[in-house]
């Protein structure tokens, strides 16, 4: 099949043909991996492929052009001048890595770790990604590598497992680069990093060891003299005066004056211009004589010093001035924040004595950009000190957090305004999406670039409310929230309520809270904060706002509970929905759809059964209010009261509503989290309860590719597997039950009842393919999972009784049909796949002979009506029963509707004259699981 696509999903399926992941695409086509994401699930769609192994292979057969040209390993700073030296290190570094996967380049600040490290990242054949850890603050490294590795969190998947995840399929060489000051968490990260994938190796630069068990270190000392010492500085003396003109042995006296440290040579070299050899030679000489005393480990690095020292007097006193300011930066910074920290003097004016910093290499521009500059943490530690010596540190760091604060809130209310237009203009495909995803980069990109000193400024803000940092706190949640570090983003949302000037803004801060922590947390942790909200809503005599946070509290404890480690006692919930009730003002719509509908989720004694009239009423005051994620809720509770009154179609539809609500709601509010999570989550299985094929698939893509839920290492794969199984396309369902499986065993084998329909659909997909010892596998392992379930979940599935009249029917084994039969019509918790098992085990009583055959196919006829697989299902038995031929050609065209490919081709294996289409539909779809027979 050969699909029209765009210039751009063209270059998306070159690149996935190479097998390159979405992150190596995003970096190679300079596009974001959300804009990547987007163009492979419309290629999928295009090509009616289930997951990007099958595209790769359509991409090859259609002769798509594979040669992706490589582009540097992302992370790694561009060279701006010339590596010199460092063979010895280089080598004994990649000689280390063949007895250790953990190597640590040690050794003092300014030895030229960081650019060697580089080095050895840019060639490894292997490929690598290089994390800059200088301005990063301790607990923030899984951010840093994340941000250079762009992936982000995603609900039930901490941010850590994302990057595990990235590193176990496309990284040989991960770079943690400047570890001294995040050491404990630097090395604990790493250590996680070294257990789940085995195929990385760390080199990791550092002025300590980390610690880590078989940790290998390679020393960086000093530059050789009478080589790369002097060849060092006659380079970057070179780059400043290209006639400079050296005596040997004075530039060789220098370089041991600097005892062949890298960075003094340089910062030395960049004044050698003006000074001359012998100039440079007695200013050096002059500081050395002044920097005595002290301890050994002063002693050691006092040629460094003396440069520094001797660099900054040559400075004028306006040089001196920015100098000091600029060390409150931990990153980099442009000309704005530059002059934001200058108490208002004319950015002209600032620029000019930046621009002079830069020419006397105090500050080095930020490679790859036009307009950004940063200190060396050597070159900050100094300036730093220099400003607390002056007296002005508290008062520069005062403008700072002025400065990232407003930084923060103009990037937040840009977000909204963007958000605002994009939901306001007609959806579209094309370039028109390119540019609203690109434009999505964009931000992303300003946002990691100032995003270590926003926390930085929040960490230094003085304790207790504030203005500022209660501005920047919460602005910092809603931009880590949309930048999808969740768990940050719930942070930042409870500091900013302990920071709050009053308790209306701190309730609106504990919701927030609530809101981020999707499933990431425990549902008991959103109620909590919720309860929080509510009191503080009260003290602030808010009582609309204190019966809504007490509402949605219930509405989360009865809707969400397989988040909770222990449920909620519903006399409990009944007793915070009457003090919600007598706080609010049941006529603000607001407040009335919130009641409704925590009250249709708690009339009935029974877990998770709400009130069908209660959640029509809720839905229905819903509606009046016109917020999609209020509807949404209500949607939610009238889908669960169909089916579990069996009308799987009326949820269907529903749900259906729910997807097209998507669109209205605003994604980068925590508010609209829950209810995308969800729907994503119900409309693949709600579609496989209704037997309805082809839109269960299209959900799944749609949530695989989703940046709140897709690429989980098992929720996600896990909705999509029973509907490929389903269709009959075993091999994608194969290898994503694999990665379901390792993905849930590495998380711990957290309580998952929702897994076993995927579990036991594997067991199916093997039942099919006549492997009886995988089949007994898969099923030992869906027990495996209700042992850990939680109490309530551990019951039996109607959609493991199918499994098993299914895989009997084809195996041809009959020994236990009666009492498989009687299985597939027994009582299940929920039922929501009764219809595939009574359809199954009717159409085994039809083949296994049993006198009661008519009976099971009529009772089971009673509900086929729900359910689109199990209508095809009985149609077949019936013609099996009454031999009759029409009845078979009804069934193939049923299973054509929902695009049920093996069961298609077996029931033209029950019509004579169609029974060769049967083999060559069969042998088509066992080609591509890699089987040649059944």
């Amino acid at each position: 099949m050969i699909a029209k696509v765009s210039q751009r999903e063209a270059e998306v399926l070159a690149a996935v043909a190479a097998r390159l992941s979405n992150a190596q695409i995003a970096n190679r086509l300079r596009i974001s991996v959300r804009t990547v994401e987007s163009h492979v699930a419309s290629l999928l769609r295009k090509y009616g492929v289930a997951d990007r192994q099958e595209l790769a292979q359509q991409a090859v057969q259609a002769g798509v052009d594979r040669d992706i040209p490589d582009g540097p390993p992302p992370g790694v700073p561009t060279p701006m001048t010339s590596f010199v030296g460092r063979e010895r290190e280089h080598e004994a570094a990649l000689a280390a890595f063949g007895a250790s996967r953990l190597v640590t380049l040690l050794g003092p600040g300014g030895a030229g770790k960081s650019r060697l490290a580089a080095e050895i990242c840019s060639s490894y054949p292997a490929g690598g990604a290089f994390v800059d850890l200088v301005p990063v603050r301790d607990g923030f490294v899984a951010q840093a590598a994340a941000k250079v590795l762009r992936v982000s969190e995603r609900a039930q998947h901490p941010l850590e497992d994302a990057v595990i995840e990235r590193l176990r399929r496309d990284r040989a060489l991960l770079v943690l680069d400047n570890c001294e000051h995040v050491l404990d968490t630097a090395a604990g990260f790493a250590e996680r990093m070294l257990a789940a994938c085995p195929g990385t190796r760390i080199l990791v630069t550092s002025r300590e060891r980390l610690g880590v068990p078989g940790e290998r270190t390679v020393p960086i000392g000093p530059l050789p003299l009478a080589s790369d010492a002097e060849a060092l500085f006659l380079d970057r003396a070179t780059a400043a005066d290209p006639e400079f003109d050296a005596d040997p042995a004075l530039l060789t006296e220098i370089c041991a004056r600097l005892d062949g440290i890298p960075l003094a040579i340089e910062l030395a070299a960049a004044r050698s211009a003006s000074l001359g050899l012998a100039g440079l030679l007695v200013a050096l000489d002059d500081t050395l004589r002044l920097l005595t005393g002290g301890r050994a480990a002063d002693q050691r690095h006092r040629s460094l010093r003396a440069v520094l020292e001797w660099s900054h007097d040559l400075l004028d006193e306006e040089e001196q001035a920015l100098f000091r300011r600029l060390s409150m930066f931990c990153g980099g910074f442009d000309l704005a924040a530059v002059t934001a920290l200058t108490a208002g003097r004319p950015s002209g004016a600032v620029s000019h004595v930046l621009g002079r910093l830069v020419d006397k290499s105090l500050v080095v521009r930020v490679p790859g950009t036009a307009s950004r500059w940063r200190l060396l943490q050597t070159v900050r530690t100094f300036a730093e000190d220099l400003s607390r010596g002056a007296g002005e540190y508290d008062a520069a760091r005062e403008l700072h957090l002025l400065w990232a604060a407003g930084t923060a809130t103009a990037m937040r209310e840009r977000l909204i305004a963007a958000g605002q237009r994009a939901r306001a203009a007609a959806p579209t495909e094309g370039s028109e999406q390119d540019g609203e995803q690109d434009g999505a980069e964009v931000w992303r990109r300003e946002f990691d670039e100032v995003a270590d000193d926003l926390r930085a400024a929040l960490a230094a803000a003085p304790p207790g409310p504030g203005g500022a940092a209660h501005s920047l706190a919460r602005s910092l949640g809603h931009l880590t929230f949309v930048r999808r570090f969740l768990a940050e983003a719930q942070g930042h949302f409870r500091q900013a309520a302990e920071r709050a000037p009053g308790p209306a803004e701190a309730a609106e801060d504990l919701r927030n809270a609530a809101d981020c922590s999707l499933d990431n947390i425990s549902g008991q942790y959103m109620f909590d904060l919720l309860l929080a909200s509510a009191a503080q809503a009260h003290a602030a005599g808010d009582e609309n706002g204190r019966a809504v946070a007490l509402a949605r509290a219930v509405e989360t404890a009865s809707r969400f509970l397989a988040s909770f480690p222990e449920g909620i006692p519903v006399e409990r919930l009944r007793r915070h929905l009457t003090e919600a009730a007598e706080a609010g003002d049941a006529g603000v719509p607001t407040v009335a759809a919130a009641l409704t509908t925590a009250a249709a989720w708690t009339d009935r004694p029974g877990a998770f059964d709400p009130d069908p009239a209660l959640a029509a009423r809720a839905l229905a005051v819903a509606r009046t209010t016109g917020d999609a994620v209020l509807i949404s809720a209500g949607l939610d509770a009238v889908t669960t009261a169909a089916v579990r009154a069996g009308r799987h179609r009326e949820a269907r539809r529903y749900t259906e509503e729910r997807l097209a609500l998507l669109s209205e709601m605003d994604r980068d509010d925590p508010r609209s989290a829950i209810e995308i999570v969800d729907t994503l989550h119900v409309a693949c299985t709600d579609a496989i309860v209704a037997g309805d094929l082809p839109a269960a698939i299209n959900a799944g893509r749609l949530m695989m590719a989703d940046d709140l839920v897709g690429d989980h290492p098992y929720i996600s794969a896990s909705r999509l597997i029973p509907a490929l199984v389903l269709t009959g396309d075993l091999g994608a369902a194969l290898r994503y039950g694999e990665r379901m499986w390792e993905g849930w065993e590495r998380a711990g084998r957290p309580p998952a009842g929702w897994l076993l329909p995927s579990v036991s659909a594997i067991a199916l997909a093997h039942g099919l393919l006549d492997d009886q010892v995988r089949f007994r596998l898969w099923r030992h392992r869906a027990g495996v999972v209700v042992g850990h379930a939680q109490a309530g979940h551990a019951r039996p599935t109607s959609f493991g009784a199918f499994v098993d009249a299914r895989a009997a029917l084809h195996s041809g084994d009959l020994s236990d049909a009666t009492a498989l039969v009687e299985r597939a019509f027994g009582t299940f918790s929920m039922g929501r796949y009764a219809a595939y098992a009574q359809a199954a085990g009717a159409e085994l009583a039809v083949v296994a002979g049993l006198p009661d055959a008519p009976d099971r196919l009529a009772t089971a006829l009673l509900t086929a009506g729900e359910n689109h697989w199990a209508s095809a299902c009985l149609a077949r038995a019936g013609g099996r029963l009454h031999a009759d031929p029409d009845a078979l050609a009804a069934s193939v065209a049923r299973w054509e509707g929902i695009d049920a490919r093996l069961e298609r081709a077996h029931t033209l294996l029950l019509i004579p004259h169609r029974a060769e289409e049967g083999r060559a539909a069969l042998d088509a779809l066992l080609t591509s699981t890699g089987r040649r027979t059944l």
